[in-house]
């Protein structure tokens, strides 16, 4: 999907959630059948951040096989993708939680594809020391995304949340080694399907506390 697509798509759904920007709220815990029934109440709150944070997986999956490629050209447009959906899932928490909230989680986001860069370029040059290194800087990260969004909605709590978070990254490293060691096509295939897989969990459980925490306007 284009981005002006994604964000058609985002604005219809944030308007049937919230008309106006909230504070960081807090709400009690759900119980899990609770938690699963979101996913019928609120379908198109989570089609759209799935389709989100896909776009995360799209853009910076074309960023390394453009790297594989040594296709610099490409590579900067890829990394440009990252940033512009990156921009989007920030402007998609301002709508809810403010514009402070936005800055902040795209600040975290910069952070998040500044390790995912490093990853996979350190990957394309052998690099085990600079891989190392860039998984520790995005395990970090992903533990301060993790009590930034545990701050703004208690439906979700900062380990389950990290827990989930180093699973993504862990997905971005077999994603990047898989390519530059040129791994069979359907190793690669089976790790992407499983990468897509785990992204839609997190999303769903984003949309799971957002639905939740606002019962009467989510749809």
């Amino acid at each position: 999907m284009k981005p002006i697509s994604i964000a058609c798509s985002l604005a219809f759904a944030f308007a049937c959630v919230t008309a106006t920007p909230v504070a960081f709220a807090q709400s009690s815990p759900p119980n899990q059948s609770s938690m699963a029934a979101t996913t019928q109440t609120a379908p198109k709150l989570h089609a759209a951040l799935r389709t989100l944070w896909h776009g995360h997986l799209v853009a910076t999956h074309d960023y390394a096989v453009a790297v594989h490629a040594n296709n610099s050209a490409k590579a900067a447009k890829a990394a440009d993708a990252v940033v512009a959906n990156a921009k989007q899932i920030a402007d998609a928490v301002a709508g809810f939680y403010g514009k402070d909230a936005g800055d902040g989680l795209l600040k975290l986001l910069a952070g998040h594809w500044s390790g995912v860069k490093a990853l996979t370029d350190a990957a394309k040059a052998g690099d085990a020391t600079g891989e190392q290194n860039a998984m520790s800087d995005l395990v970090s990260n992903g533990t301060a995304i993790a009590k930034f969004l545990a701050g703004a909605n208690s439906n979700w709590t900062e380990g389950a949340l990290q827990g989930a978070l180093v699973m993504h990254v862990n997905d971005h490293k077999t994603q990047v080694d898989e390519m530059m060691s040129n791994a069979p096509a359907a190793t690669q295939a089976k790790s992407w399907a499983e990468m897509q897989q785990h992204m839609n969990m997190i999303a769903d459980v984003l949309s799971d506390g957002i639905a939740l925490q606002f019962p009467d306007k989510a749809h």
